[in-house]
């Protein structure tokens, strides 16, 4: 029995629910957040920090790497594409394996992965080294980062989803300043300084190790693949329900069990009304890690190709990285209030007017407020659409979907390291700024007019429409 279930009620709760009643819809009844999601929130987010240190990590040491073993910028874009290689594989197999065998085992393994292979690339000695390296960190990566993702759509609220995902993403987004303000004190202060960086993104495996004793497994998931109820499930649900009536004074509303899930195939994901969610949310992936990513992994070099010094550099980036927590904070108040593609539509075109100015002013403070803007509603854009598109696929095969589609932006990830290298030796910083821009533009208007209502309404109801 997990630590959640050790003092809980027996099943029914206050309610006297009958044992027998889906778990799903006991689950979906819950109008509150519980001191049991509190938990959770606070183990995910752990486990988010260090995900972001890692993802992070090559970007900082990256300038002190080009002087250390003389890399090229184009070399800088391969290893940066390398990562971005194996996130494309870790978002598909992660996704399909939480299909078959469950999230909690899939999301455990993935962040022990990544965290072996990110302390592993502290010790590269040659780019061929930490590029291979980079591609299994990434791979460990993004198959915890889609799975974590779908299991917390799966286990909370139907009318806090999104602000949790928000705050989860708000609490996990600490670790971009963590890997900024890391490189910012250690790269300086001499050669090999960099690998520490690394370090520090291993030390996920300690949240990995705590979540494979209090972390259970979706109970949607479970309820899909037609097994028994077990006991622990039982008394966690009957325990959230207890605390949920405790805090709102009143008896829970009578839950309201849903059509049994039937397997699922891929093929279900490439035809009719299907075919349009997973080319819209994979397309909404691939401009989303063109600009973003093209954006965050890049400003460090290329403010040294901008004249400013290595420390400079990395100041300017610590100080842009603050923007992640208040950027997906932002997202709370509106992500449940307004339909979320709406919200990305804006958001996106906020987002290229700042990266345009970004590209074309040269006072460092105009660098500073155009870049911690662009950083802050990037990040806002990023907590919508992670929700958006946890949400859009059915259960049977919402793994895999949420894979394919964060799998595709993965994979434009790889060509994106490459053309900002390109584009900025044959066009300069203008031509890379104006790139960024028009992809985030495309995300917006992709998701905009094309994307599905999902804010406020039940998974099952979502996977009907």
């Amino acid at each position: 029995m997990s630590p959640e279930s050790a003092s809980i009620p027996p099943a029914g709760g206050l309610t006297g629910t009958p044992a027998g009643i889906d778990l799903a819809a006991r689950l979906d009844r819950i109008p509150v957040i519980t001191p049991t999601h509190r938990r959770w929130i606070g183990l995910l987010g752990f486990l988010f920090v260090f995900d972001l240190v890692d993802l992070n990590s090559f970007a900082y040491a990256a300038p002190a790497l080009r002087t250390e073993w003389g890399l090229t910028i184009g070399e800088v874009g391969a290893i940066t594409s390398a990562g971005f290689v194996g996130m494309f594989a870790g978002a598909i197999v992660g996704g399909r394996l939480s299909d078959r065998i469950g999230r909690r085992p899939v999301l455990i393994a993935a962040v022990l992965f990544y965290s072996l292979f990110s302390l592993l690339s502290a010790v590269s000695n040659g780019p061929w080294m930490l590029g291979a390296l980079r591609v299994l960190t990434g791979f460990g990566l993004q198959a915890m980062t889609g799975v974590l993702l779908v299991w917390v759509s799966e286990m909370f609220p139907r009318s806090l989803r999104g602000r949790y995902q928000a705050l989860l993403l708000a609490i996990g987004l600490a670790g971009v300043p963590i890997a900024a303000w890391v490189a910012r004190l250690v790269v300086p202060s001499g050669e090999g300084a960099w690998r520490w960086i690394f370090v520090v993104g291993a030390l996920g495996a300690v949240g990995g190790l705590v979540a494979f004793r209090v972390l259970p497994e979706s109970v949607r998931w479970r309820a899909a693949q037609g097994k028994a109820v077990r006991p622990d499930d039982e008394a966690l649900i009957a325990g959230m329900e207890t605390q949920a009536e405790r805090r709102t004074g009143e008896p829970l509303p009578a839950p309201v069990p849903d059509r049994p899930v039937v397997p699922g195939r891929l093929t279900e994901l490439l035809r009719g009304a299907m075919l349009r969610r997973t080319v819209v949310a994979a397309g909404a992936c691939v401009f989303l890690i063109l600009s973003f990513y093209g954006f965050s992994s890049w400003v460090p070099t290329l403010l040294v190709e901008r004249g400013y010094s290595t420390a400079q550099s990395l100041t300017f980036s610590s100080i842009l990285a603050i923007a992640a927590v208040p950027g997906a904070l932002l997202a709370m108040p509106v992500i449940d209030r307004f339909e979320r593609r709406s919200v990305v539509l804006v958001l996106q075109c906020a987002v290229a007017v700042l990266l345009l100015l970004f590209g074309l002013v040269d006072s460092p403070v105009a660098i500073i407020v155009c870049g911690f803007g662009a950083a802050m509603l990037m990040q806002t854009g990023v907590a919508v659409l992670y929700t958006y598109i946890a949400e859009v696929f059915p259960l049977h095969l919402r793994g895999l979907g949420s894979g394919i589609a964060n799998g595709s932006g993965r994979l434009a990830g790889v060509l994106g390291g490459v053309l900002v290298a390109a584009l900025f030796t044959a066009s300069g910083i203008v031509a890379v700024y104006v790139y960024l821009a028009a992809a985030a533009l495309l995300m917006g208007l992709v998701l905009g007019i094309f994307g599905e209502r999902t804010t406020d309404r039940r998974l099952e109801d979502i996977e009907r429409t």
